[in-house]
């Protein structure tokens, strides 16, 4: 029976991790402590597991307490390292949420302390684990294509989806590394993982002129808004009960802002991104983000020695990849010939039934084969960030950026 602990008491922390590890996997493993920088969201994970949790107020002082196995983390993204760190230098292993984290010299930091300590760390990737993109993965590892040589790649976030990352504490650099960080670590993987490459070198463009603050917000945030009822970006912190007890009810405690106007002259993220990704096997990529999109989805297309696939969806919706309304996927030949196949559209709850499938592999069947590799470690998380965290170096400094300046022994 493992030891688990957990950082980060937010909504993807209580409901993706410590509510399902009490009330579904108590069996396999339990759940001996949280901590959180706001104390009053801590105690909350509590109240949604229906079981008392300790909650303590120091973090190391829980490590010392408790001794735990495994400690995950759902924290701020940047403050990831801090926190890994320290718990493999403890003696645990450590589940964090994607992405690893925000800037190389972390990245570095983590490797680093992980070679040292020999601790596992399992970066939660949970899209390899949503049935439509594992289906897309067993077609490629059958050889439908054969070697993908090139891949076009385009997601599409709509201007809810979207527009609630400029809410959140995601649009502050400083905090999530902007959106190739922390949502596009998701796409940056699941490209890595189709073609089981290295990415070596990034070129990229981003701008922000859609959540733009050349429009003189009216007021800091969403709730004391005199244009609330015109506002199409109004996010109503107060509706949701479980959203108005975590943050809102919180704030005293730490400060934070959960719906803090999205065109803030503190947003310092792009909305839209371009960019081009070199591969260790030969393969190129080009990918673009869009934030503020009409509607959610993706289009993906991927050309291989054996022909070429091409995926699109439409209505993905975006706050948990639950329904595919429109989804076309086909194969084509060389010959000419065309090939549609139907992949079911998946209503599971929990980004399409990927959170359920990732914990029963993290919980309960860790030790079972993984012929897909769906599980990822340090590398994979390395590899995913690699590539945002170049791209915006690149826009930065206007530059080709190889990712081998930072990371060379691991391409080598």
């Amino acid at each position: 029976m493992k030891k688990y602990v957990q950082v980060g008491c937010g909504t993807r922390g209580a409901y993706a991790y410590a509510v399902p590890l009490v009330q579904a996997y108590a069996d396999c493993g339990v759940l001996c402590g949280v901590y959180d920088i706001n104390p009053k969201r801590a105690k909350l994970v509590s109240e949604f597991a229906g079981k008392e949790i300790p909650v303590y107020n120091d973090f190391d002082q829980m490590l010392e307490s408790v001794k735990p196995d495994v400690v995950i983390i759902t924290t701020k993204d940047c403050a990831h390292d801090y926190y890994a760190i320290k718990a493999m230098k403890a003696g645990c292993d450590v589940i964090v949420e994607k992405p690893l984290t925000t800037t190389f010299k972390k990245a570095l930091s983590i490797r680093k302390a992980q070679k040292e300590t020999g601790q596992d760390v399992t970066v939660t990737f949970n899209l390899r684990f949503h049935p439509f993109f594992k289906r897309i993965k067993e077609m490629i590892a059958e050889g439908t294509i054969g070697e993908i040589r090139s891949i076009h790649y385009e997601w599409l976030l709509d201007t809810s989806h979207g527009a609630d990352y400029f809410h959140r504490w995601h649009s502050i650099r400083e905090n999530s590394g902007s959106l190739l960080v922390h949502k596009s670590t998701h796409h940056f993987d699941l490209a890595n993982w189709y073609l089981e490459q290295d990415p070596i070198a990034v070129n990229a463009f981003g701008t922000r002129r859609f959540y733009s603050d050349i429009k003189k917000p009216p007021a800091d945030r969403c709730l004391n808004c005199p244009e609330k009822k015109s506002c199409k970006y109004y996010f109503d912190i107060s509706q949701d009960a479980m959203v108005r007890k975590l943050f809102l009810d919180c704030e005293d405690e730490d400060g934070y802002i959960r719906d803090r106007c999205v065109f803030s002259d503190v947003i310092d993220i792009e909305d839209s991104i371009s960019l081009n990704v070199q591969y260790s096997g030969g393969a190129v990529m080009s990918y673009t983000l869009t934030a503020h999109s009409p509607y959610e989805g993706l289009r993906l297309c991927m050309s291989g020695t054996k022909g070429r696939i091409e995926i699109s969806t439409k209505d993905l919706t975006g706050m948990g990849y639950d329904i595919q309304s429109e989804t076309n996927v086909k194969i084509i030949n060389y010959n000419g010939e065309e090939i549609h196949i139907e992949i079911p559209a998946e209503t599971a709850k929990g980004h399409g039934g990927a959170d359920d499938q990732i914990r029963e592999r993290l919980f309960r069947n860790k030790h079972l084969p993984d012929p897909l590799h769906q599980m990822a470690d340090t590398r994979a998380g390395l590899m995913s960030i690699g590539i945002g965290m170049a791209a915006n170096i690149s826009m930065q400094e206007g530059r080709q950026v190889k990712l081998s300046e930072f990371f060379d022994d691991l391409l080598n």
